[in-house]
């Protein structure tokens, strides 16, 4: 059923200095994640032949990469049997997809997976580069249709979508603030986050609104920083530092049109489509997962994937996180352990799967969830891109 047989696995991770307007280069960024995900597995540059990353050395905004494959490849000398970096892949997750399949037919048999961003550095002092503000410039593609009415920005299109949701199924805003809120209060036991500060439901209510209904504290903020994770082949992992951990199964299906405007359920989104691939991999199911660590780019996609991946029944997100008390560290299933994307920073879909590994080891510090979770996904973007990918300690 699992397509990798048992031969993929993550065998160490690392993440750089994390922060706003660090002042440093992703390419410096990048390094530093990488050789500490060495480190912490045990392994050599000698010892690494394989490098995957997404989207590579290209973006077309200041900051969205830090380094491609082969800027990797060329700084640490490697001597590589296998490398990828391209933008079209499952969400951010794509790389590690890759890195898996890899490792089980032996193309390599150690893989460093990376994603680095330095937005805040790259884009200070500007305008957002994302929302076609620097300097003149024609709209194509779907911004030919979007800029008419003003939906330039990913909040809008997310708004619109949350929108419908919440008068289909009656979503309210104070559910919906459980996202920030429980991403909050976990940051705050994360020397690494970016955001600390305690924050209570009257500060996300009185916060200024983006794109109704999402306001300040449902949008992740630009950072700068890297992520690393070292995917190997299981008959290489023996005497690395860290027990292996499984990846059971990912997930990157695409049933719908690649759109954010027109599936044709509204109140779903490419999430469902890579879930339900997922979930065909595998004699797992949605009551073995321990911890949840799920994209939060904008508040909602996280109720969107949590109906996905079938936590809950379609329509009822709100009501699951209600309180917060079920996505605590003590509650039945613990969200976005690390503080998330609004709270600890913006690493894409590496940042959750980095954060999973940590929980399956027993190595999150003060946030650890206890006992020790034995099963995790990690699961990132959001509309119509989606990638998720199931974990293991057992």
């Amino acid at each position: 059923m699992n397509p990798l047989n048992g031969e993929a696995v993550i065998t160490g991770v690392g993440q750089s200095e994390v922060g706003r307007r660090l002042g440093r280069s992703g390419y410096d960024l990048t390094i530093e994640a990488c050789l500490r995900a060495m480190h912490d597995a045990g392994v050599d540059p000698d010892d690494v032949d394989g490098v995957a990353t997404y989207p590579g050395a290209r973006a077309p905004v200041p900051g969205m990469t830090g380094a491609g494959a082969m800027q990797l490849h060329d700084a640490l000398g490697l001597k590589t049997r296998w490398h990828m970096g391209t933008s079209e892949t499952a969400g951010q997750l794509g790389p590690v997809m890759s890195a898996c399949l890899a490792v089980a037919t032996g193309a390599a048999n150690h893989v460093v997976c990376f994603r680095s961003v330095w937005e805040s550095t790259a884009q200070h002092g500007g305008d957002r580069a994302s929302v076609l503000s620097r300097g003149p410039s024609r709209a194509t593609g779907v911004f030919e249709w979007f800029g008419p009415y003003g939906a330039m920005s990913a909040a809008t299109w997310v708004g619109m979508l949350a929108s419908r949701y919440m008068h289909d199924y009656g979503l309210t805003r104070k559910q919906l603030a459980q996202v920030a809120l429980t991403c909050r209060r976990h940051a705050a036991m994360n020397p690494a986050a970016v955001y600390r500060d305690p924050m209570t439901l009257d500060d996300y209510l009185a916060s200024r609104m983006i794109s109704s209904p999402l306001c300040l504290y449902d949008c992740d903020v630009p950072t700068d920083g890297a992520v690393a994770v070292v995917v190997s082949r299981r008959v290489s992992s023996g005497g690395l530092n860290r027990p292996p951990i499984n990846v059971e199964a990912f997930g990157h299906g695409v049933a719908e049109r690649h759109t954010w405007d027109q599936r044709p359920d509204l109140t779903t989104m490419g999430a469902h489509d890579a879930a339900a691939s997922m979930w065909e991999q595998t004699m797992l199911g949605p009551s073995d997962v321990d911890v949840m660590e799920l994209y939060d780019g904008f508040s909602y996609i996280t109720l969107q994937w949590i109906e996905a991946l079938g936590f809950c029944e379609k329509g009822t997100a709100g009501r699951y996180v209600e309180g917060g008390h079920r996505i605590g560290l003590d509650g039945e299933r613990p969200l976005n352990t690390q503080g998330g994307q609004l709270s600890a920073g913006r690493l894409h879909g590496l940042g959750f799967l980095h954060e999973a590994c940590l929980q399956l080891w027993g190595a999150a510090g003060e946030r650890q969830v206890v006992p020790h979770p034995a099963v995790a996904v990690a699961a990132a973007g959001g509309g119509p891109i989606a990638g998720c990918v199931l974990v293991s300690i057992r």
